[in-house]
């Protein structure tokens, strides 16, 4: 194949919840096309979208959809964009795990300890029952499409949060090791980073209203049962760059391969329908977000993309 002969430079950066799956696209893309430079690094999805509407990325890895700002940022610029949605995400939020009191948290809950101006510090000022242990935080970062993503869905509003107590990162491992080291530790972050550390952390099982605790898991993830936490992620991509070299073949090759790759890696493949649908899309570069309009961003993706 003319494969081993393509070259060309695909800069990438953006979420870091997305990271883990394009990374291990670009791992296996590498091996077949070794001459195209596929760099692929991770500074939140809104630092991402900074460098990308800049035109110095091809591609941004996004946990959230563009926002209003971003796209005028975009147009100010003259750089037009794909939205390719790529996985589900389930927002996982977890606990140290000699935690064994926890067994559920509702979204109510979770607001009373996240929201702005909270001075819940402790783990019994958050439910009658629970012991005097010190309540210890950790974060996504605020530039981060995962913090915006679990701020809209707890405390109704992106970037509202208490900003007293709380460790923030944009590198999940951080959050990770956070949690894992502190017997009091809470934090949230995509599910691929839960599942690569289960043997450290416990994913506590969220509450909505008065039904059932769900915990993430790939099905209810998939199924959309883990409410209201699960989420489509994607990538972006530059039209200008969509037809060279390099970035054609690497976009075709990530959408033909996610449904394989995504779970490897811990993430929620998303249903075939739809990924035949987000490949038309990319070839006939269909440009702009498909969620600008706020009945849309109610939607499904099948009901989306059908």
């Amino acid at each position: 194949s003319a494969g081993s002969n393509l070259v060309g430079h695909v800069p990438i950066d953006g979420s870091s919840t997305v990271y883990p799956i394009t990374e291990a696209v670009a791992e296996e893309f590498r091996r077949i096309h070794p001459r195209v430079r596929v760099e692929v690094s991770f500074s939140g999805t809104g630092g991402g979208f900074k460098k990308f509407c800049a035109a110095e990325t091809v591609i941004n890895n996004a946990s959230r959809t563009i926002k209003g700002a971003e796209v005028q940022l975009a147009k100010d610029n003259k750089i037009e964009f794909l939205e390719l949605p790529v996985a589900y995400d389930g927002l996982t939020v977890v606990i140290n795990k000699e935690n064994a009191f926890v067994d559920h948290l509702s979204v109510a809950e979770l607001h009373k300890i996240w929201k702005p101006g909270s001075t819940v510090t402790n783990w019994n000022m958050v439910r009658d029952g629970f012991p005097d242990l010190p309540l210890k935080l950790y974060a996504p970062g605020t530039d981060s499409g995962t913090f915006d993503y679990f701020t809209k869905a707890i405390n109704g509003k992106e970037q509202s949060c208490r900003s007293e107590g709380i460790t923030f990162s944009e590198d999940d491992n951080v959050l990770v090791g956070g949690v894992a080291g502190e017997k009091g530790g809470l934090g949230f972050f995509g599910y691929a980073y839960y599942a690569e550390n289960q043997s450290r952390l416990r994913a506590v099982p969220i509450k909505v209203g008065g039904s059932e605790p769900v915990a993430p898991s790939l099905a209810t993830i998939n199924d959309g049962t883990y409410s209201p936490l699960s989420r489509p992620i994607f990538i972006y991509v530059a039209k200008a760059a969509a037809s060279k070299p390099g970035v054609k073949e690497f976009v075709e090759f990530y959408l033909e391969s996610a449904s394989s790759l995504v779970e490897q890696v811990g993430y929620v493949k998303l249903p075939s329908a739809v990924y035949a649908a987000v490949r038309k899309r990319f070839e006939d570069l269909v440009v702009g977000s498909m969620f600008a309009d706020p009945v849309a961003a109610k939607k499904t993706l099948m009901d989306l993309y059908n």
